[in-house]
């Protein structure tokens, strides 16, 4: 028997699945015609038997009975919607590049079936977004996501801009010695969090700031007991971090979204009177907390700690001079 006909069972789920959705079905005839140009014979009993053979092992093959039945996959492993929302975020993705974004949007298709596929050809205005145009943010990702699972610590540059917008390396080409815990994705940016032993803390590198990392076989450093990074994100604006403090804000009672939105739905609030509320939050106090109060047009206040009420009116200060 021809090696195409011991696999006529998997030719016919690749026929269905290339070819079939829920608004695209084929027939026996149509199976059997595409069974036939490529050198495999079989009768309408024999393909109806296969199918039934797929669907006990689990296949969603539809039948929609009628006089000549017709047979279509139902649900694949994402879909429609689920591959919408995924090649959405694929194309608004700072740190993936064009080509990068191109190349995944075009496997992402293949989930789909081909009807479905020109459907996934979608064109997004995302506004003032620019694209990484470092290519192996994919590579370096992977590779920090590899040293987090081994407990591995890992080695790179670090570089940032010049005034002429050339990237030089920081610390004059200084290779870091960096053990990873956490990947987070902020502001449309990927950052690595971990213990840097230059630093002698815990720090944050933005991945696609990081040249040629490697994996070493150096065992990483352990986490601190105080390390949370959630509480981190929670805390930290920006990416900015400076020092924490307990802070008291008033908000109006409109911005209740905002402020859980912002720290949580554990935010620890408390209704002042029928227009406000106020909020007690652990913030770092940079300048990018200080411009996210500003946001909101005086409908945040900052109530205590005494020292961050007076950094808060020295930016305003500033801001005023340098307007």
């Amino acid at each position: 028997m021809p090696r195409e006909a011991k696999n006529r069972v998997l030719y016919i789920l690749k026929y269905l699945w290339e070819h079939t959705d829920e608004n695209h079905t084929a027939a026996i005839n149509d199976i059997s015609g595409y069974l036939n140009s490529i050198g495999i014979t079989a009768g309408r009993k024999t393909i109806a038997d296969d199918i039934e053979q797929l669907q006990e092992c689990g296949y969603d093959v539809v039948c929609n009975k009628s006089r000549q039945n017709q047979y279509f996959i139902g649900s694949r492993e994402l879909e429609l919607p689920e591959l919408k929302m995924l090649v959405d975020a694929v194309q608004a993705a700072k740190f993936i590049s064009p080509k990068k974004s191109k190349a995944l949007i075009n496997k992402l298709s293949t989930l789909a079936s081909p009807y479905q596929a020109g459907e996934l050809n979608r064109q997004l205005y995302i506004d003032g977004r620019v694209k990484t145009t470092n290519e192996n943010v994919y590579y370096i990702v992977d590779l920090l996501y590899t040293a987090i699972n081994e407990k591995k610590q890992v080695t790179f540059k670090y570089y940032e801009y010049t005034l002429e917008k050339t990237k030089v390396f920081k610390h004059n080409g200084q290779v870091y010695v960096f053990s990873p815990y956490d990947l987070v994705w902020s502001n449309d940016s990927y950052y690595v969090f971990g213990f840097s032993e230059s630093h002698g803390k815990v720090v944050k590198f933005r991945v696609d700031r990081m040249y040629k990392p490697t994996l070493v076989e150096t065992a990483a450093a352990a986490k601190p007991k105080e390390y949370n990074i959630e509480d981190f994100c929670k805390q930290v604006f920006m990416m900015y971090d400076a020092e924490t403090f307990t802070v008291e804000l008033l908000c109006e009672s409109s911005l209740m979204k905002a402020i859980v939105d912002r720290f949580g739905d554990k935010v620890d609030t408390k209704a002042m009177d029928c227009a406000h509320f106020k909020a007690t939050v652990e913030v770092s106090a940079s300048p990018t907390f200080y411009a996210w109060v500003f946001t909101y047009a005086g409908k945040i206040k900052i109530l205590s700690p005494k020292s961050v009420v007076e950094a808060y009116k020295e930016h305003l200060t500033e801001a005023a001079q340098n307007a």
